[in-house]
Parts: structure tokens; C-alpha cells; sequence
């Protein structure tokens, strides 16, 4: 059983339903049974046509629902008929599906959170982590917006801000995450970029490729993270590296800066510095003042105060991190990658370990503890 090609192929089978006129939770509905029903006959017959073959079930498994609810009784004329059988349509709906999922009735968070339940593919239990909300209460999250888009006409888009948060979340998860969606992310990204003549949508594209150019240095064959400033840059993908700048620069010359174009600016002087020590941290210390007037993040202001730490020392950084609340993920490793860097051993061992107890995931409790340990056996050197 190809898990990998049932999870491409479903968003594009949800959305060839929902155009066909299922409203959108009864459409999740059969689609999921058309799953749970490839899982048990295709290891023994598998289809010619995959896309093909998950339409027809889906839709029958819907026209079974409608004609055996009585409340969906207005829905005759819909399944009086049911469509031919044949190869499934050539295009790709998924990236309307992704405007259907950020429609202006959602708020942005309940239309990401549908979107990667519905599009992305993310579990429940997944979506709650990245909003740090219990998964009981992302459930209804998701059946609230759910009930708000049935019915919603498909040729009705959404906000195309809210597409592209989407977007980038998606990106994120596939990049750190335990479900690789990465690869998705940027070829819907370059879909829209290539459908909407907007700055931000190159930006943000830009942003990605910039982003996975480095995806294989950083991780060390034991699975552990390797930090940017420790990354074998040869092993850097040059080719997305240069797509990444030549989409960037493109869309700053258009003079409508926006966020994704300022952290893609950010990504941009990384990959441009042969070195870590050759970095431009004066000028990327200069795209996070600017990135803080556009967005006012608690998260920028983070990363800001690293690059002034790199830029004007240690203490300037920690004087920029003391401004900010120490709850803030992240807070407390970058407090000790700071206090290490201005010679306080024994408070960065001790907050290295602290942050370690804080991290999301394996991964990176791994690596501070790591950090922990190294500072702690160079002290008793």
C-alpha cells in the first residue's frame, strides 16, 4: 500500500467532490471512507487510475449517505444522476481547496487549522501541538469550521493572506515536523505564484526554497540537529539557493514589502555568507527591525535580539531579550546561547538544560541537553 500516494492524491479527491456539489463535511466523510476502503482492496487489486478510482468510491460512498438521510432530502437532484465513470479530470483543485478552507466566514486560526486537517493531511493531535491548544479542543475548532464552509459556493475564495500562513505552516511542519509536507508546500506555492501576480506570494516562496535548500545539513546521520552556524554548507542545494534570491529580489523591486519578503531577505543573507563568521548579521539585524514594524511579533523580537547579540555582542542581545516575556517559546535557549557566548558558563549550562525540560520535540531537547552536557564537562575540565 502506497500511504505516500494516497495522502497526494486525497485533497484533490476532497475537492472534486466539493465542486461536484458535496458540502464540505459530508465530502471529508466519504473521502475518508474511500481511504479505509483503498487500504483493504488495492494490495490485492490495485487500480490503474488511483485519483480515478478514489472519485468513484468517494462519491458513491456520498450518494450513499445523502440517500439514506432524510434531512438531506434536497439534495435529490444531486444524486439523481450518478457522473460517468472514467479517467479523473487532469487538474489539480487542491489549491482551491485551500482557498475554500481560508474563506473570509473562518477566523485565520480555525482556517488553517481546516486546512491542514482537510489539505495537509495533519492528524488532530498534530494541529493542536503547533497551536499548544488540547487536541479535545481542536476537534471542535475543526467541526466548527467545517459546518461554517458546507455550503459555501467553491468559486468563492478566501483571503489570500490567510492562504499563505497556511502555507508556510504547512512548510513548517513538513520541514521539522514528523509528517513531511515540505515538498507540498512549495508546489502549491508555485502554483499560486505562478496564478497570482502578488510580491508576498513570490515571498513567501522565496522564503521556502531558501529555507529546504539547507534541509539536508541540518540534521548529523545520527538524526541529531545541527545548528545553521555549524552546518556543512556545501551540502547546501545552490540551485534552490539561487531560484530563492532570483524570486526574492524580483518581487522587492516591485517596492510593496511584506513580511514574507523581509524574513525571505533574512533566509537570503544566510545562504549568501560562505561562512558562518562571514555572515551579514548589521544588515540582517536591519530586516528584523523591519520585520518587527510589519508584523510586531513576540516571535521576531526573539530572533532579533540573536542577531544583535551576533552584531553588537553578546550583551547588547541580552539586553534586547530582557524586554521580552520569558514565557516566549524559545526564550530560554536563546538566554543561554547568549549568556555561553559572554563567558557565563555555569548560567548557560543551567539554562540549556531548563530549555531542554521546554522543547516541543525530540529533536531539539536532544540537542540542548547535549549543549547541557557540554558546557557542564568543560566546566569540571
Amino acid at each position: 500500500m502506497n500511504e505516500a500516494l494516497l495522502r497526494s492524491l486525497t485533497p484533490s479527491v476532497l475537492a472534486i467532490l466539493v465542486r461536484r456539489g458535496a458540502d464540505f463535511a459530508a465530502a471529508e466523510d466519504a473521502v475518508q471512507d474511500a481511504l479505509v476502503e483503498a487500504v483493504r482492496v488495492w494490495p490485492a487489486d490495485p487500480p490503474r487510475d488511483a485519483k480515478g478510482w478514489l472519485v468513484t468510491v468517494a462519491w458513491r460512498k456520498f450518494l450513499d449517505a445523502a440517500r439514506s438521510d432524510a434531512a438531506r432530502r434536497r439534495r435529490e437532484d444531486l444524486v439523481d444522476e450518478e457522473p460517468a465513470h472514467g479517467p479523473a479530470p487532469a487538474v489539480d483543485d487542491t489549491l482551491q481547496l485551500y482557498f475554500l478552507c481560508a474563506h473570509p466566514s473562518l477566523t485565520p486560526s480555525s482556517a488553517v487549522a481546516l486546512t491542514l486537517r482537510a489539505v495537509g493531511g495533519l492528524t488532530t493531535r498534530q494541529i493542536a501541538q503547533a497551536y499548544l491548544v488540547p487536541e479535545a479542543t481542536m476537534a471542535q475548532r475543526i467541526s466548527r469550521a467545517k459546518r461554517t464552509v458546507s455550503g459555501v459556493r467553491f468559486d468563492q475564495p478566501g483571503d489570500v493572506a490567510t492562504v499563505l500562513r497556511v502555507l508556510y505552516l504547512v512548510f513548517n511542519e513538513g520541514y521539522s515536523g514528523d509528517v513531511d509536507l515540505a515538498a507540498e508546500a512549495i508546489r502549491l506555492t508555485r502554483q499560486l505564484a505562478a496564478a497570482i501576480d502578488h510580491p508576498e506570494v513570490a515571498g513567501l516562496l522565496a522564503l521556502m526554497l531558501l529555507h529546504h535548500a539547507r534541509r539536508a545539513a541540518r540534521t548529523a546521520p545520527d538524526g541529531s540537529l545541527v545548528p545553521l552556524a555549524e552546518q556543512d554548507r556545501g551540502r547546501w542545494d545552490t540551485g534552490l539557493i539561487a531560484e530563492g534570491v532570483e524570486i526574492l529580489q524580483a518581487a522587492l523591486a516591485r517596492d510593496r514589502l511584506g513580511e514574507f519578503q523581509a524574513q525571505a531577505a533574512i533566509a537570503a543573507l544566510h545562504a549568501d555568507a560562505p561562512t558562518a563568521e562571514e555572515t551579514d548579521w548589521v544588515q540582517i539585524v536591519e530586516w528584523y527591525d523591519e520585520l518587527t514594524r510589519l508584523t510586531d511579533s513576540p516571535v521576531v523580537r526573539l530572533n532579533r535580539a540573536v542577531a544583535v547579540g551576533e552584531a553588537d555582542g553578546p550583551r547588547a542581545g541580552l539586553a534586547a531579550l530582557a524586554e521580552l516575556d520569558a514565557s516566549l517559546p524559545r526564550h530560554t535557549a536563546v538566554a543561554a546561547y547568549l549568556h555561553e557566548r559572554d563567558g557565563d558558563l555555569d548560567t548557560a549550562a543551567r539554562l540549556y538544560a531548563e530549555a531542554a525540560h521546554e522543547a516541543p520535540n525530540l529533536a531539539e531537547r536532544t540537542h540542548l541537553t547535549r549543549q547541557a552536557a557540554r558546557l557542564n564537562a568543560r566546566r569540571c575540565r
